[in-house]
């Protein structure tokens, strides 16, 4: 369903991201950021399926800075890789990879008539939307699924300037339950969900997935962007 294009960031930094498109009417445009294993299957499936349900759907390569076509699976020198990848993106000068989400948001907005865009991300990606929440004026909306970084300081203290709708994993061991209370606390007005699962529940090819906890993450994802991209 999808294809991949070229995207200019604001530094003029070239970009490749992932794109599908709705067969029928539009229902409005995401932005989906990868896992720290890039723009794999995964991610090209979850914007696939988003286009399904009728969004404009873009994954950009977060790592195209770094290394190009990044495409790891979930083995552990796989994660290993990630990590180091992660470690190096997030000491990019300036903004790093958010002028790279940017970008994509300003190309989803423009093909949508320029209406807010939202965001749907995972694990590093959930941070990074966090974070986008905060400094990307095309959102609408963000939703983070098990957000690695954003339950703790500096990144708890950010305010969301768009609605945002928060997973997580009780059993997740990257990120403490009592972190995420915290969080809840600090933030009443992000929609917080704990599921009985772990990190990357979501994930159809990760050990950790769990069925019946992503059907329930994403009937509320597809809620909440209806009910705030709308």
């Amino acid at each position: 369903m999808g294809q991949f294009v070229q995207l200019t960031a604001a530094d003029g930094t070239e970009i490749p991201a992932w794109v599908a498109q709705p067969d029928g009417p539009v229902r409005g445009a995401l932005v989906v950021a990868q896992e720290i294993f890039g723009v794999n299957a995964h991610i090209r499936n979850v914007t696939d399926r988003m286009a399904a349900r009728g969004f404009l759907a873009i994954a950009p390569a977060l790592f195209t800075r770094l290394e190009p076509d990044v495409q790891l699976g979930y083995d552990a020198e796989s994660m290993g890789r990630g990590k180091a990848l992660k470690a190096a993106a997030e000491a990019l000068p300036d903004e790093g990879v958010l002028q790279d989400v940017r970008a994509a948001a300003q190309w989803a907005q423009q093909r949508v008539g320029g209406q807010k865009v939202g965001m749907v991300v995972f694990c590093w990606g959930g941070l990074l939307t966090w974070r986008a929440a905060n400094l990307v004026d095309e959102l609408g909306a963000a939703v983070c699924y098990y957000g690695g970084g954003m339950t703790v300081e500096p990144e708890v203290l950010r305010t969301p300037l768009v609605p945002v709708l928060a997973h997580f994993g009780a059993r997740d061991a990257h990120i403490s339950i009592e972190s995420v209370m915290a969080f809840s606390a600090l933030h009443p007005e992000v929609q917080v969900h704990v599921y009985e699962a772990d990190h990357g529940f979501n994930c159809d090819q990760r050990a950790s997935f769990d069925q019946i906890s992503a059907i329930q993450a994403k009937d509320r994802t597809l809620a909440f962007f209806d009910q705030h991209l709308g």
